[in-house]
């Protein structure tokens, strides 16, 4: 399917926006969070559209702005820690957005952002001034000076905060996981015991139904016999009537009326 208009917008503001991401910004530099502002709006209408892109290719997409507007918030933390953590959080594209790329471009910034991060964490531990050199020239120096044995202690420190936030993420999945297990096993077992009781109300509707079909033929069995019995009693009555009657009349033949 060809791409429409709106996603080749979509993929140049997107090729852009990782062009920026990937340079070196101004702290009141304004156009990233406005083309990736922008982007959120471009992604909403295409998902939208009747002759949108295939499913794959629009979660790619999505994982990409996400991971633009992740990192964008992940610069406006405070600590140095902080930022460490939020960009290693964060989770770039799979695929180049432009034939151009061999590596996604995301994935690009997102290896530079976090040797950023991580230098700036070694420069605050060490007591560097960030502003006199950047990074390419600091580890040059190191590599040719080598470090002090302050610098390597304050290197260790570093390597078991970054192992430490390390274990706290580990525990931290582990404990969501064990979460995720207990809310399923309680969700089967609720349904278990859904399922027990709607069999005992299916027992107990047939079982009603059952009683109800009974009733109801005793009491035609108890109307058939009211009628019968009825209907016999009046025929004896008519009969004792009768004799009543005609021995009356021979009564009256046999004994005549005196005179």
């Amino acid at each position: 399917m060809a791409a429409t208009r709106l996603e080749l917008n979509l993929m140049r503001l997107l090729s852009r926006c990782e062009a920026l991401a990937a340079e070196r910004r101004d702290p009141e530099e304004w156009r990233l969070e406005k083309y990736v502002a922008a982007l959120e709006d471009m992604l909403r209408e295409l998902k939208k559209q009747a002759s949108k892109p295939a499913p794959e290719l629009l979660n790619e997409y999505s994982r990409k702005v996400d991971f633009l507007k992740g990192l964008l918030e992940a610069e406006k933390l405070s600590s140095s820690t902080e930022k460490a953590l939020a960009n290693q959080l964060l989770a770039p594209g799979r695929t180049p957005t432009t034939a151009k790329e061999r590596t996604p471009a995301t994935k690009t910034v997102h290896l530079q952002t976090k040797a950023r991060c991580t230098g700036q964490m070694r420069r605050e531990l060490l007591g560097t001034d960030p502003l006199a050199t950047d990074d390419s020239e600091e580890l040059n120096i190191r590599k040719r000076k080598g470090l002090t044995s302050d610098e390597k202690q304050s290197a260790v420190e570093l390597d078991a905060v970054l192992q430490h936030h390390q274990d706290m993420q580990e525990k931290l999945a582990e404990e969501m996981l064990s979460l995720a297990r207990s809310l399923k096993n309680n969700t089967l077992a609720a349904q278990n015991v859904i399922k027990q009781d709607n069999q005992t109300l299916s027992h107990s509707l047939r079982m009603a139904d059952q009683n109800f079909e009974k009733l109801k033929d005793e009491s035609d069995r108890l109307e058939q016999h009211a009628k019968k019995s009825v209907n016999w009693l009046l025929w004896i009555m008519l009969i004792v009537v009768c004799f009543i009657f005609i021995s009356m009349i021979l009564f009256i033949r046999i004994f005549p009326k005196l005179k």
